[in-house]
């Protein structure tokens, strides 16, 4: 047995069903640390192969040189692992033109919890459908935090966005922009019309609605729809 496992935290002597939590929450948490458990003991390696472990990887968080098979991901979106649900409605909005089921898919991921589907469900209904609703639950911090999260993954080969997207992001520099300038809530301490530097134009104790315009134009400029690395269309 793992030496720093069994001194550090001696798992083994938890009752069954304890073991088996803390199992799915280090498969919530970290693919890699995962792993490590796995290859601790025995009893470690057969609770992390039940099936129902399955459903906690974050499957957006697994390095790469793991290379994780093609069908974990079918295994994993078989047990409505959210992040393979919301990879699914990403693809399927963003790059398959099926929005429909790509917004369905992206909202079941949402009600499950998983972040990154709350952030960009309720970005994706504010940009083409003008709703509110997700985004007004949002604290800043959070929204800051998983805005960042969701943009910082970049998808590879990343794919041109849609036609619709670029022209929504269009009207949104004509339409929006100018209002986060006009508004008088903190001075604006440069003027940047084509979203390259906007989250330097104004200071953290703007309004809320210069904030939401801020994270928008953000969300325009740097979210990318994602390539077709893993087709979901055959999970």
């Amino acid at each position: 047995m793992n030496v720093t496992l069994k001194n550090y935290f001696p798992i083994l002597e938890l009752p069954e069903e304890i073991q088996e939590l803390v199992v799915e929450r280090v498969a919530g948490n970290s693919f890699t640390d995962l792993y490590g458990l796995r290859a601790s003991c025995k009893t470690m390696k057969a609770l992390a192969e039940r099936s129902r472990v399955n459903q906690f990887y974050d499957v957006l968080t697994v390095p790469r040189r793991l290379n994780m098979p093609p069908e974990l991901f079918k295994t994993c979106y078989a047990e409505r692992n959210p992040s393979t649900l919301y990879m699914k409605g990403v693809q399927f909005f963003f790059t398959f033109n099926l929005p429909e089921e790509g917004l369905a898919f992206m909202k079941l991921a949402a009600d499950e919890g998983y972040e990154r589907a709350v952030y960009t469900y309720a970005m994706t209904r504010k940009i083409f459908w003008g709703d509110e609703e997700y985004s007004a639950r949002f604290t800043r911090e959070s929204v800051v935090r998983i805005g960042k999260l969701v943009r910082s993954l970049k998808w590879a080969w990343g794919l041109s966005h849609s036609d619709e997207f670029l022209a929504k992001r269009d009207e949104f520099i004509s339409t929006v922009i100018h209002s986060f300038y006009s508004c008088q809530c903190v001075p604006v301490m440069e003027r940047d019309w084509v979203l390259w530097y906007i989250e330097n134009c104004k200071g953290d104790k703007m309004c809320n609605r210069c904030f939401l315009i801020k994270e928008l134009g953000l969300f325009f400029r740097e979210f990318e729809p994602m390539s077709v690395i893993m087709d979901p269309r055959e999970w």
